[in-house]
């Protein structure tokens, strides 16, 4: 595998004090139907800046999505997880600069008011996300567009443990 041809971006497993994770619902507007049906429930992501570190690109693409700024870090991916692109979304989103992505995962507790989180009108970038929720870590696999299941699952076995209230222990 090339890594050039992936484009470095970072994830970010939002989990509050129950351990459950934060997703957001992929606006609609510009998805391919057969992306949208099922599968449009994806965790906060997004590209690294040229001279950022993943952990501040993570920060700030959490912020930019979401609204979300109070958060402690609990945890980074041991390693690199790469997905591919689906031929018809490589030429039109991306206009066949890269096949994929390079992922850096972080996982971060939500240490704020449910009333910070804001995905509509998330500051001065546009939304990306339409709506929001929490769900078990266990789910998350089969929420997320096929093409990046592979990733949600090597995600969820690392993170795991971090699900995991004091109550459950």
């Amino acid at each position: 595998m090339d890594i050039l041809n992936y484009r470095p971006s970072v994830g970010i497993m939002l989990m509050n004090n129950a351990g459950l994770v934060f997703i957001g619902r992929r606006r609609a507007k510009g998805i391919a139907e057969h992306l949208r049906q099922e599968h449009e429930w994806q965790m906060p992501q997004g590209g690294i800046d040229g001279g950022e570190e993943p952990y501040q690109a993570a920060l700030r693409e959490l912020r930019e999505e979401t609204n979300i700024s109070s958060t402690s870090f609990l945890a980074e991916s041991p390693d690199w997880y790469c997905y591919d692109l689906p031929p018809d979304t490589i030429k039109k989103g991306w206009k066949s600069r890269y096949q994929g992505q390079r992922q850096k995962w972080f996982a971060l507790r939500f240490e704020g008011l449910e009333t910070e989180i804001n995905v509509e009108a998330p500051g001065d970038h546009p939304a990306e996300f339409d709506a929001w929720r929490w769900e078990e870590i266990r789910h998350l696999p089969e929420l997320i567009v096929p093409f990046k299941r592979g990733v949600y699952e090597q995600v969820v076995k690392t993170f795991a443990y971090l699900a995991k209230t004091p109550k459950q222990s």
